[in-house]
């Protein structure tokens, strides 16, 4: 052991200077790093599922209050997921680079945040619906390579992996035994290999995710003869309305899932049982050799405000539901069906409108080509008339009928409504809430829907004035929305539009406002434009 001299005076070391903090935190980051991207890999080889950082999140939906998602959803609207998941990612940040300060004496700070994490993980593997035994792999190795990083990279970094094995020579020199940390060349070349790694992982896996058979292996059988071709005249997109039919990539999407399910054609299947008089069970060649239908749906969903854009129109390709039912045999006393998709979410739709005769179907073409993986490839629901939350379930894989009582589905738990019929709406297009107009001659445009009712009329009135009724589209099919365009003049000033729409029955669309929950927002749409 050296012995104190003048120039450098022995340091007890429990009074000793602790490492600076930065190589502690880099260390930190790169150990949850390195865990979550072991995570995505392990989980893409055993169960794409059980991605633990995506387990987390879908944890997180699932405890999210009711108020919270609308609120997600009315300020991120279809970037709630990104929304979610990059919170994700900065509370995480936060958190570590905490522990990692915390870690500059003391490994056990950042010890106890990556075991917490697995267990946070493996706590929302265990809960999740669609929860098996294989899905406490990638959680399991994720922790467990994100403690050996950990403690690895700890060690370089505050020097645990090695002490001074000769006296000092020369005044600063480490005493023999000390701890002494490893150069900042090696540590930083260290930690760039770790993290290297930990990205090449997630890459990969999400890279195995994504390469899974998917619509561009599926062949879309012929449609069938006689469906209505699109009108001339079913929108006016050079005032402003969205195009009747809307495009694949702007279609809405809202749902719970984090990361769609890759599911193949090969491996898909669907269960029909219940109060069903035998059970069925069809492979996706079974259920697309069956008699098909093609219609124009426009699906709406429940979040939807007042004016929102959570809507969309599209084309498409499938089974009538009626004739899929039919295959088991509907007992008497069944009241509706419960669909349970392949991530576990469920809806509940009443069995009045699977069989009534509408355009209800299970779908796997939309607008001449397979269902997008966004969409609920290979298959999903499509019911006229009926918000989503009750009907459009994606990635279908399980169809139990029941009664109203025997099933409570998902978003029913959270307090929406049990039928979900879509409520009589309108909207303005243009112009815009805000816009500044030329004073004079204008156009307002926009679109009106009452799905499996239709409309016959819609009227606008500005500034508080009488209803002025504007021109309507051609209307293709009662189970669309229907387009309307109005001239106006306008003076110079201050001017507020309203509008509202007539359905088939003769219900004049309410102007009582109210909030989407539990079935739906109400209201006149108003925008405020300035003519000059």
């Amino acid at each position: 052991m050296a012995t104190p001299t003048a120039d450098r005076p022995s340091i007890p070391r429990d009074v000793r200077p602790a490492p600076g903090g930065g190589r502690t935190v880099v260390a930190a980051v790169l150990a949850v790093g390195a865990s979550i991207g072991v995570g995505e890999l392990v989980a893409a080889l055993v169960s794409p599922a059980a991605s633990p950082f995506l387990a987390v999140g879908q944890g997180a939906i699932r405890l999210t209050p009711e108020w919270l998602k609308e609120t997600a959803i009315a300020w991120f609207g279809t970037n709630d997921k990104l929304a979610l998941l990059s919170g994700m990612v900065v509370v995480i940040a936060a958190i570590t680079v905490l522990a990692g300060l915390a870690s500059r004496r003391d490994v056990r700070p950042g010890l106890v945040l990556v075991v917490a994490m697995g267990l946070l993980a493996l706590a929302a593997t265990v809960t999740a619906p669609t929860f098996a035994p294989f899905d406490l792999v990638p959680p399991g190795v994720a922790v467990i390579v994100g403690v050996l990083v950990w403690r690895w990279l700890h060690g370089l970094a505050v020097g645990t992996h090695g002490t001074a094995a000769t006296p000092a020579a020369e005044p600063g020199a480490p005493a023999e035994g000390e701890r002494v940390g490893v150069s900042r060349q090696r540590f930083l070349t260290t930690a760039g290999l770790t993290a290297v790694g930990a990205v090449a992982a997630g890459v990969v896996g999400r890279v195995i995710n994504a390469s899974a058979a998917g619509p561009a292996s599926v062949t879309l059988p012929p449609a069938p003869a006689g469906a209505a071709p699109i009108p001339v005249n079913a929108d006016f997109v050079a005032d402003g309305t969205p195009p009747w039919l809307t495009p694949v990539a702007d279609f809405y999407r809202i749902d719970t899932a984090l990361s769609v399910p890759r599911i193949s054609t090969n491996s898909w299947s669907l269960r029909i049982h219940g109060m069903v008089d035998r059970e069925v069970t069809l492979t996706f060649d079974q259920l697309r050799s069956m008699r098909l239908i093609e219609a124009p749906v426009t699906l709406t969903c429940v979040s939807n405000e007042v004016g929102g854009t959570l809507i969309s129109n599209g084309r498409w390709l499938g089974v009538p539901m009626r004739d899929v039912l039919a295959l088991a045999g509907v007992k008497p006393g069944a009241q509706q069906i419960a669909s349970t998709s392949s991530d576990g979410w469920n809806a509940n739709t009443p069995l009045g409108p699977l069989t009534d005769g509408r355009n209800a179907m299970l779908a796997f073409g939309l607008d001449g080509a397979p269902l997008p993986v966004e969409h609920g490839f290979p298959v999903r629901m499509v019911v006229p008339g009926l918000y989503g939350y009750v009907s459009a379930t994606k990635w279908i894989t399980d169809i139990e009928v029941t009664t109203f009582d025997g099933f409570t589905s998902y978003w029913e738990q959270r307090g929406w409504g049990k039928f979900g019929p879509v409520k009589t709406s309108s909207r303005i297009d243009v112009p815009r809430d805000g816009a500044t107009v030329p004073a004079g001659r204008t156009v307002a445009a926009g679109v009106a829907w009452a799905q499996h009712t239709g409309i016959t009329g819609v009227e606008v009135s500005v500034d508080a004035g009488p209803w002025q009724p504007a021109q309507l589209a051609d209307e293709p099919t009662v189970d669309s929305w229907r387009m309307w365009r109005l001239p106006l003049t306008l003076a110079a000033g201050q001017h507020q539009l309203r509008v509202r729409a007539t359905d088939r029955t003769g219900a004049v669309q309410t102007g009582v406002e109210a909030l989407s929950i539990p079935d739906g927002a109400t209201g006149w749409h108003t925008v405020s434009v300035t003519a000059v």
